[in-house]
């Protein structure tokens, strides 16, 4: 802006005009005759509406200039309210004026008139949605100049809104995505947060907690629920995955690739529900291990006629650990003789407590063979995901996790993957764990081609330049390139990862430390010996650390035992048993997971005892070893001295920490001891009655008269159960 155009819109002459800006802080040269204008706007906001003319006259012209939105109290000291407003307005331009001094020294000279695109907001960038509100894309925070800059709108409006809401800030301040939302309305701007990448840290470790956080909940939408079917065989998982696939499955064209997608959708009253059919709880678990978290709701098939097995307790304690809800099939209803009472009672046993029992687990009778109580379950199921409340943001990156993957003669490596968060369209490149690529080829359950896939849908996708894993994450990149560098970093990480680890006892203990829970699987021979095991197990308590079995049974530790403790990250114990198979013990070594076998209960109960007292943290204590008077000053330098000491109780050593005393105040806690002399020679200890020199490294200058109580921080581990110190 022309120096003599804003003189005269202030009514003062130029000379004036200059004065002014350089009491307000701007180095004006003498022959200057433009300003930048942002700044010119905010010197209007200063010198025209001045606080004294707004509070004597009150009216909306003498506010005219003042920071747009702020709100003055008139009830306020004239003088107070002008030079609080004074303060905020040099904050404002003190950084500005810096920005501005630079560019006019950058060669721009100050008589050439400026290019109308430097100054004026480029509307074209600026996105606008149905309302004509402009659309601000912000990560975590953003500067106050840099907010102005991307919506068009005035620093001093920006400012004077964020005043409103007592917010003070300067031009350049970080303002965080919570905040702007909160002015965002009275600006006239919708925001959106702008979704960061996963590190790769975190797609190694297969955590998508923080890719999955919304802080706008505004933008979550209702999305289906992801529900797994798991029991015992032969009690009619597949059975009842075919009844509902044959009544209510989607129903599209075949086509594309045509074997089996592993996941599928289904209607239901207008609603769709997504199904992982996977052979039973095996792969749940091994997804699981992989840090994968896939599922809503899981459907828990037992038979009636036949109760609570083994594989059922498993599947239990699968979804149980998982922290997923669970609703009960009683299937093969139509059977004579079915004891629905008795199935009832031993899942009770297992913490499902009926509902009809004053529990809250779901029970539905049903006859997978004969159709019978299908729409039910699945009336159920939708009861259930309402009261779950499944929501994601369809208009973001998409993120997702792998279900199954294989390598296709026609189409390469190829991965069925449940999308999580955001949507995965057709040509998006994409990075799989260590794998990367871009998505040529996308097929729903059905092996019909799509272009696009929402929250909770299941597709088929082929473009990978190698075959993922079951559980790897999912995430789409901006393009092909950082793709790429991001799954070259994963596959380094994997491979360090490998050549460092560990033995499978030291990563078990690194990893419960963190949770102060040690979680076990225990095998046994008898029911007896379990019970008596578990009794003695449940009677080791501390307040620190806890001990949980996740599963327990009798008979040989099977790979599926593995898997849970994996999944788990817990560790497998036996007791008069062995592994069933040479495939157990492998998988079990391919894990590292720890198996330990025991004859005797009490070395069991020892060593359980020994790895949870390790888990505790230590005690970090006080000794108090002795008191020292300080008799005579020998040197004194700027932060040392040297002065004669008479130990007057207890002892001091060489590594002790040192307090000053001053008639009974504490004038310093951690004063250091640089060295300790018994005579001409060094000592380690002095003892109570003899005189020592001591080198004090301290601010605190020293006088005669003066005590040191010398101290030792110690960690004392203790046992379990015993009170802290």
């Amino acid at each position: 802006m022309k120096l003599v155009d804003l003189a005269k819109e202030l009514g003062v002459t130029q000379k004036d005009l200059k004065l002014k800006l350089k009491e307000l802080g701007f180095e004006v040269k003498a022959t200057a005759k433009t300003v930048e204008d942002d700044v010119a706007e905010l010197v209007l906001a200063e010198l025209k509406g001045g606080g004294a003319e707004v509070a004597e006259s009150g009216s909306a012209e003498a506010g005219e200039g003042a920071v747009e939105g702020v709100e003055l109290n008139t009830d306020v000291d004239t003088e107070d309210v002008s030079d609080v407003y004074d303060e905020l307005i040099h904050q404002q331009l003190e950084k500005e004026i810096v920005k501005s001094q630079r560019k006019k020294m950058a060669g721009k000279g100050d008589d050439k008139k400026k290019k109308p695109e430097e100054n004026v907001p480029q509307e074209a960038k600026i996105e606008t949605d149905a309302k004509g509100h402009k659309i601000v894309e912000i990560s975590g925070s953003i500067s106050v100049k840099e907010l102005a800059e991307k919506s068009g709108i005035s620093v001093a409006k920006i400012i004077g809104e964020l005043m409103k809401n007592g917010i003070l800030a300067n031009i350049n301040q970080q303002i965080d995505f919570e905040t702007i939302l909160i002015i965002s309305e009275d600006l006239g701007i919708k925001v959106k947060q702008k979704h960061t990448v996963a590190s790769a840290d975190e797609i190694l470790e297969r955590d998508i907690t923080n890719l999955l956080k919304e802080d706008d909940e505004s933008v979550l939408k209702s999305r289906p629920p992801v529900v797994v079917v798991m029991g015992h065989v032969d009690h009619g998982k597949t059975k009842l995955l075919d009844a509902i696939r044959s009544t209510n499955v989607v129903a599209s064209e075949s086509g594309g690739i045509t074997q089996h997608i592993g996941a599928y959708q289904v209607e239901k009253k207008g609603r769709l529900i997504t199904f992982l059919d996977t052979p039973g709880h095996e792969a749940f678990t091994e997804m699981r291990a992989r840090g994968a978290k896939v599922t809503d709701i899981a459907i828990l098939v037992v038979a009636a006629d036949e109760g609570v097995k083994p594989q059922t307790v498993e599947a239990i304690n699968h979804a149980q650990e998982a922290g997923v809800p669970i609703i009960v099939a009683l299937n093969k209803m139509d059977k004579p003789g079915v004891n629905v009472d008795m199935v009832k009672g031993q899942l009770a046993e297992h913490g499902l407590q009926p509902e009809d029992w004053g529990g809250k687990t779901i029970c539905v009778p049903i006859s997978a063979l004969k159709g019978e109580g299908i729409d039910d379950i699945l009336d159920m199921i939708l009861l259930v995901a309402d009261m779950e409340n499944l929501k994601a943001n369809p208009d973001r990156a998409a993120v997702g996790t792998v279900v199954e993957a294989n390598l296709n003669p026609k189409f390469g490596p190829v991965a069925t993957v449940l999308i999580n968060t955001g949507t995965l369209h057709l040509g998006d490149c994409i990075v799989i764990g260590s794998s990367h690529g871009k998505v040529k080829a996308m097929f729903n359950s059905s092996g019909k081609k799509i272009l696009v896939a929402p929250p909770s849908y299941p597709v088929r996708i082929a473009g990978l330049d190698r075959t993922p894993f079951s559980g790897d994450i999912l995430q789409a990149m901006p393009d092909e390139k950082s793709a790429r560098q991001k799954a070259e970093m994963i596959g380094l990480m994997e491979k360090q990862a490998k050549e460092s680890g560990g033995s499978s006892l030291s990563q078990l203990i690194t990893t419960v430390k963190s949770d102060k829970m040690l979680k076990l699987i225990i095998k046994a021979d008898t029911k007896g010996s379990l019970e008596a095991i578990k009794g003695s197990l449940a009677k080791i308590k501390d307040e620190d650390v806890a001990l949980k079995i996740i599963h327990s049974g009798v008979g040989s530790i099977n790979a599926s035992d593995i898997m849970i403790a994996s999944a788990s990250k817990g560790f497998v114990i036996g007791f008069h048993v062995d592994f069933d198979s040479p495939h157990a013990k492998m998988t079990a070594e391919n894990e590292h997971i720890e198996v330990r076998m025991y004859k005797i209960i009490y070395e069991l109960l020892d060593d359980v005892k020994k790895l949870l007292a390790g888990l505790l943290q230590p005690d970090i204590v006080t000794v108090e070893l002795g008191k020292a008077e300080v008799l005579q000053i020998f040197l004194t330098k700027k932060k040392e001295m040297i002065v004669g000491c008479k130990v007057i109780g207890g002892k001091i050593t060489k590594d002790s920490k040192l307090r000053v005393i001053r008639k009974e105040e504490v004038l310093t806690q951690d004063a250091q001891m640089s060295s300790l002399q018994r005579g001409q020679t060094m000592a380690a200890e002095i003892g109570e009655g003899e005189e020592c020199g001591i080198k004090y490294a301290g601010n605190i200058k020293l006088q005669p008269g003066d005590i040191f109580e010398a101290y030792r921080i110690e960690k004392k581990h203790r046992g379990l159960g015993e009170a802290r110190v």
